[in-house]
């Protein structure tokens, strides 16, 4: 009775590939499954999973790319869950090709990474970097050249006025800011909190301060003829997709003065070589694309990540969370 037992349990397990670095409590819920088994692969060299794809049921994906040829190695693959909301990187129509349900983790980190957007923007204004390089090389009379600028009274442009676009703005106007919001997508009355402007040119004109939140487009949607209708001491942000800005153009534009400050957490290719022309300006923040990764989002993100491959393989993933389908 126990061997026929054994057999069962054998036949019934689904093993799962997680991809990159996981929060604990997250591996602690596949330890404890019951019917699965699973490699961990947390190297961040983005094609040490690739090895064990074949022999995956599941797949827990963080930032590695996943194409149609690496698909293609994965006969058995039934499920793909993103340890996030974006899929840049995955080839959605070869998952659909093949019946592949693709889901991602939903509202965990919106509120996350409209913070650090805040975060940036307060950060570029007051000038923070110059102030701490310079304090730190011995240059306490700085402080008298009176460049830091504040964000009460001024007026931030919100490209995307999603999810994450809208905590921003309640954020932005307890600080006294006035809203100003972006978004071909949206009627008129999903602009709560914001004044809806008709182009995104008419806003930047407005703007002191802008903060993009759209999914990755074709081109930049911030290039040099944009960067051009911006005031002299205008803040940029990005928190969303690397690329939706001409970088080359951003930083031509801060080193002329032509621009006041940016703040970034994403650049058009990731990991960036270090001669890239924002590195080294004192009036350019660069974050390694983090913004969604505190400690708690993080623990989120990773729980419901591995979550929705349980679910999917229990016949309960919540449809909501798939973005291709439904199968």
């Amino acid at each position: 009775m126990q061997r026929l037992k054994q057999q069962r349990k054998t036949v019934m397990t689904k093993h799962i590939l997680v991809a990159g670095k996981l929060h604990p409590s997250a591996l602690r819920v596949l330890d404890s499954a019951e019917g699965v088994s699973f490699d961990y692969v947390p190297d961040a060299d983005p094609t040490a999973y690739l090895p064990l794809l074949p022999k995956a049921q599941g797949l827990v994906l963080r930032t590695q790319t996943l194409n149609a040829a690496h698909i293609a190695t994965a006969p058995d693959l039934q499920i793909v869950s993103r340890h996030g909301v974006g899929y840049d990187a995955v080839d959605v129509p070869a998952l659909t090709q093949r019946g592949i349900p693709l889901a991602i983790v939903g509202d965990v980190n919106s509120r996350t990474v409209a913070e650090h957007a805040m975060l940036l923007l307060l950060a570029a204004s007051r000038c923070l970097v110059k102030s701490v390089t310079g304090f730190r090389a011995g240059d306490w009379a700085q402080r008298n050249m009176f460049e830091p600028r504040e964000l009460y009274g001024k007026t931030l442009l919100i490209v995307g006025y999603g999810r994450i676009g809208r905590h921003l703005a309640q954020m932005a106007k307890a600080f006294g800011v006035h809203v100003l919001a972006y978004d071909p997508y949206l009627g008129a009355d999903h602009f709560a909190g914001a004044e809806q402007v008709a182009d995104i040119s008419t806003g930047l004109k407005r703007a002191d301060l802008v903060s993009l939140h759209i999914p990755k487009a074709d081109g930049p949607i911030l290039g040099a003829a944009e960067l051009a209708l911006l005031s002299a001491h205008a803040v940029v942000v990005n928190t969303a997709r690397g690329g939706l800005i001409d970088e080359p153009a951003l930083a031509q534009a801060l080193k002329e003065g032509r621009l006041g400050a940016a703040g970034l957490d994403v650049l058009e290719v990731e990991p960036p070589s270090y001669d890239h022309p924002l590195f080294g300006l004192d009036n350019a923040i660069i974050t390694p694309h983090a913004a969604g990764l505190t400690e708690e989002c993080a623990e989120r993100m990773g729980m419901v990540s591995v979550q929705n491959v349980l679910d999917y393989f229990a016949e309960t993933l919540n449809p909501d969370l798939v973005v291709n389908g439904p199968f």
